[in-house]
């Protein structure tokens, strides 16, 4: 007999798992989720998104105080780094965060089952020695960093993302394996603070998902802050000793290796579905070729009655997109008909300046065969930016050369990440980069430089 039984059971409090949750017992399904961790919030808000931009925020000021207020008139005679009071403001962001999550549970009546979660039946899930009913299961579990052969992971010298965030002191030297997201983000929070940093990528471009004319673009900008950079190169192994970690390089299309020495490494070559104790195997759920739980539309597995949502499944592990789908699960799960738009959902670098995109890249799109219109608007020629002293980067627009349809849009520049938001709208509603362009736009402001890229798109920018 179970303990207690429920509408609906998800397994994992990450973004995807707590939204649903959430949204299910806003449509009044009896709802439940489990979570291993002592907070609620996944990876994301204890280990991952908010913990980094809390340190990304508090480097940039440390960055700024240094090396730009002099040049708005604002002299600081003397700045100091208090490490310890930077990371304990992090916690508290974290904590403000988690238990914010946890007031929502109970102001939804969500049930919190404390424990690692295992599907035991279809319809029955195991926590904590308890057995629990539910009509629906929803997978949410997320991912893991992804190991890398040869550099074992021990969060002290060479450390995941996790360990990254946690560092009581600032590295002479630090290495970064990967030239994604986590990577740069975390890579430019401890140059700013003052360490060498490299970061060795195996592909011959940083940031391989996003428009190639702004991740070179955005490459020069991150090497005149200091980084340096090895692409094209890839890490066979790590020594560690007394003056810290040794590793091994190669060239990835062949050659003669190298040995490079850091104080801290980190891994970050991407992220892989966490699946570990779920019981999958044995209810016949089954796995991609990468391990992700296979889904339909609608976010069925292959097992009636269980379903699965964000990171462990298909498709580009953000937190927002798990969040859209635990939304649009709960909408099904209570019977309406729900749509997730993959194409309008933005990605964003929390560097600075920033970088964010949404919809199609121009190598997508010649590699579809696509006509389409580009436009483009610096901000070193948009007033609000001038006046910010954050001239770096540009907003460009694709637009179908034939019905002028928004196909996508890429920024880098400063708050990339809130001004890609209108964009990721026009391409819901179906805009043209004329809809954008005749849109009013408050002056000045820097989403005057969107107006103009759209303008751009038809070879009439007003201001270039």
């Amino acid at each position: 007999m179970a303990d207690r039984s429920f509408d609906v059971i998800v397994i994992g409090a990450g973004p995807g798992g707590y939204v649903c949750a959430i949204r299910a017992a806003q449509l009044g399904l009896s709802v439940a989720c489990v979570e291993m961790r002592e907070t609620l919030g996944g990876t994301c808000l204890n280990v991952g998104c908010i913990p980094s931009k809390a340190l990304l925020q508090s480097s940039e000021k440390f960055a700024e105080a240094n090396h730009a207020l002099a040049e708005h008139g604002v002299t600081v005679e003397r700045v100091g780094l208090d490490l310890a009071r930077m990371q304990a403001r992090k916690g508290e962001v974290v904590k403000a965060n988690v238990d914010g999550v946890a007031f929502l549970f109970r102001k939804n009546k969500v049930t919190w089952l404390k424990g690692r979660g295992r599907i035991i039946a279809p319809g029955r899930v195991e926590v904590a020695g308890e057995t629990h009913a539910a009509r629906h299961i929803v997978i949410a579990t997320g991912s893991e960093s992804m190991p890398l052969p040869g550099v074992e992971v021990d969060e002290q010298a060479i450390v995941s993302s996790t360990g990254a965030l946690a560092l009581d002191r600032v590295p002479g030297h630090l290495v970064v394996i990967g030239g994604g997201y986590i990577g740069l983000e975390l890579g430019s929070v401890w140059r700013r603070l003052g360490a060498r940093v490299t970061v060795v990528e195996v592909l011959d471009r940083i940031v391989p998902t996003m428009d190639g004319e702004v991740a070179k673009q955005f490459q020069r900008i991150l090497a005149k802050q200091g980084l340096t950079f090895r692409l094209g190169t890839k890490v066979t192994g790590a020594r560690k000793g007394n003056a810290g970690v040794t590793l091994t390089l190669e060239p990835a299309r062949g050659g003669a290796a190298e040995e490079i020495t850091a104080d801290v490494v980190l891994v970050a070559i991407g992220r892989r579905a966490y699946t570990e104790g779920l019981g999958l195997a044995e209810l016949g759920v089954q796995l991609d070729e990468r391990g992700r739980v296979k889904t339909t539309d609608g976010y069925a597995t292959s097992v009636p009655g269980i379903w699965a949502i964000g990171d462990v499944i298909a498709g580009p592990m953000l937190a927002h997109k798990a969040e859209d789908e635990g939304v649009a699960l709960a909408e099904i799960l209570a019977g309406q008909h729900p749509h997730v738009n993959y194409e309008a959902i933005p990605g964003v670098v929390y560097t600075w300046p920033e970088v964010a995109s949404v919809g199609a890249t121009e190598e997508e799109l010649k590699s579809r065969g696509v006509a389409y219109r580009a436009g483009k608007f610096p901000f070193s020629a948009n007033g609000r930016a001038r006046a910010m002293g954050e001239t770096d980067g540009f907003v460009k627009i694709l637009a179908d050369a034939a019905t002028d349809r928004l196909l996508g849009a890429h920024i880098l520049g400063p708050d990339a990440g809130t001004l890609i938001a209108e964009l990721a709208l026009a391409i819901e509603f179906g805009a043209s980069s004329e809809d954008v362009a005749r849109t009013s736009h408050a002056h000045p402001s820097l989403n005057e430089a969107v107006k103009e890229a759209a303008l751009a798109a038809h070879g009439k920018p007003l201001h270039l």
